[in-house]
């Protein structure tokens, strides 16, 4: 009796008796998910004998998945061929064996804010070679030229580095961030102000430029710390992480992914419009998103391109309606 007991309160706690219209259904409770796995700390360091360039990081299936995915929308087609919107994803879940793909990545175009990144890295780059001081004032500027995008904080540490140490960072071979070979980069010419020289870059004269390949590989030679140092990496990380302005890919990527640390630079000048983001998640979420767009409605375009390189990055998942961290976070908004 004592084992049909046990068996009989087994089989009433795996099941709840619902009565409908007189018939006895049963409904099984509802499995909770899986506590999500912890993310290793950023940087990760990539030993030596696995690096591998970003550029030969391509991976062909992603790269048919990203250009079929952003053909499906008619709008972001006509852009892309009219190369007013460049896209650029990268998929970190081995951060040794990146998965890379990129559309309209080697075209350049004006970024806006988002070129404020190369600021960042030549600002530390100085400091390691005992070119710039290094204050709490800097350090004050730099995070809020990033985290709030202040355009008086840029322009103060623009003026203490000068436009020929900013490009010659950019172009430094250990970088390359501005590669006139591969279409340009990364460039700043222009105090974020109104009074100021100009000095546009070599190719098409943008004062203030980017490219989705080049921001892709900024953005993963931080995570895998080799910007300067592991630790300087770690350094321009932070002032990269918990982004205070919440639009654009930060908007879209809190709500599905609250639990994941966000790293971001983004861009608005008038009808240019720029994002990029490192995502870093306790589950699958791993990846950095970079895109760039001319448009009038840019910041809706680029809104949507997350759930695109979600898509694209974890179609399984997200076919099935498998996401525990996506469910978890509309259970919360329900």
């Amino acid at each position: 009796m004592r084992r049909a007991t046990s068996l009989t309160a087994v089989f009433a706690a795996a099941f709840t008796v619902l009565p409908i219209a007189g018939a006895v259904r049963t409904r099984p409770l509802t499995a909770q998910p899986a506590p999500a796995a912890v993310a290793p700390e950023l940087p990760v360091a990539v030993p030596d004998e696995q690096w591998t360039p970003l550029y030969d990081r391509v991976d062909p299936a992603l790269q048919e998945a990203l250009g079929r995915a952003l053909d499906r929308n008619p709008a972001r087609r006509a852009l892309i061929r009219k190369r007013l919107l460049a896209v650029g994803v990268v998929d970190l879940t081995d951060p040794a064996r990146p998965r890379f793909a990129r559309v309209n990545g080697n075209v350049m175009m004006y970024a806006a804010s988002l070129p404020k990144i190369a600021v960042l890295l030549t600002a530390y780059q100085a400091f390691e070679d005992g070119v710039l001081e290094e204050t709490p004032e800097v350090h004050e500027d730099l995070g809020a030229m990033i985290r709030i995008s202040s355009n008086e904080a840029a322009t103060a540490v623009i003026d203490r580095l000068g436009f020929d140490h900013i490009a010659a960072t950019m172009t430094d071979s250990r970088y390359k961030l501005y590669d006139k070979s591969r279409g340009g980069g990364l460039w700043v010419g222009k105090r974020y102000a109104k009074k100021g020289a100009r000095r546009g870059d070599p190719l098409l004269n943008i004062s203030h430029a980017a490219t989705a390949t080049q921001v892709c590989r900024l953005y993963y030679l931080l995570a895998a710390g080799r910007v300067i140092s592991p630790e300087r990496s770690r350094q321009m990380l932070e002032d990269l992480a918990d982004p205070g302005l919440h639009h654009k890919f930060v908007s879209v990527v809190e709500k599905r992914a609250p639990r994941a640390r966000l790293f971001r630079k983004s861009g608005t000048w008038k009808v240019w419009h720029s994002d990029s983001i490192l995502v870093w998640g306790p589950d699958w979420r791993r990846y950095i998103l970079v895109a760039m767009v001319e448009s009038s409605v840019g910041e809706s375009i680029l809104r949507d391109l997350v759930p695109v390189a979600e898509e694209v990055l974890r179609p399984s998942i997200l076919a099935d309606g498998d996401d525990v961290e996506l469910a978890a976070a509309e259970a919360v908004t329900r």
